[in-house]
């Protein structure tokens, strides 16, 4: 079962390419920024690190700026190829020392799932974040995320994260943290 449970301590917090250009074409952008927001709280109260990539930002953007102005201290990654996991992110990854990675980001179909499945070839147990990932099209998002699940990703939304790296209610952190669910 332990696939299934988030530990803070063992999770990093990993948000593949929501930049200026390919946010503008997303149907969902409102929902992926506002959800991953709330992970990037939720993440930044416990002490989980925060990785995030960007896919050629000279001609796609930097990271939107409803996100970045909330993460100022990330690690932040360029890329140019279509998975986040590049040896650079390997390497960061491996000194950390983490073994779960809670994803979110665009294109489900493309570098989320490309990051994943590199993760996942890894070692690495990964968790998607339902809800806080999508592509153009709804049969491209569905598409993505079948195939995640096939290849043993977690399927999860951003309450159940919440949720779990939480573990209990009667506690200040809990009380602190909770509007950013609401």
């Amino acid at each position: 079962m332990d696939k299934f449970v988030l530990k803070r301590d063992e999770t990093v917090l990993l948000i593949i390419d929501i930049q200026e250009r390919l946010a503008s074409a997303m149907k969902f952008r409102e929902q992926v920024i506002s959800k991953s927001n709330a992970l990037i709280g939720t993440a930044a109260y416990l002490g989980i690190p925060i990785m995030v990539t960007e896919q050629y930002p000279k001609g796609l953007g930097k990271t939107v700026p409803e996100i970045s102005s909330n993460i100022p201290d990330a690690l932040t990654f360029e890329k140019t190829t279509f998975s986040g996991c590049t040896e650079e992110v390997a390497g960061v990854l491996k000194q950390l020392g983490k073994r779960k990675i809670i994803v979110t980001g665009m294109e489900t179909h493309v570098c989320v799932l490309q990051t994943v499945r590199d993760l996942l070839a890894g070692g690495y147990q990964v968790f998607v974040v339902g809800d806080a990932v999508c592509s153009r099209t709804k049969e491209n998002y569905l598409n993505g995320i079948t195939l995640m699940s096939q290849m043993g990703a977690v399927m999860i939304n951003t309450e159940t994260v919440f949720f779990d790296l939480i573990k209990k209610a009667n506690t200040t952190e809990f009380r602190e943290l909770l509007p950013l669910i609401k």
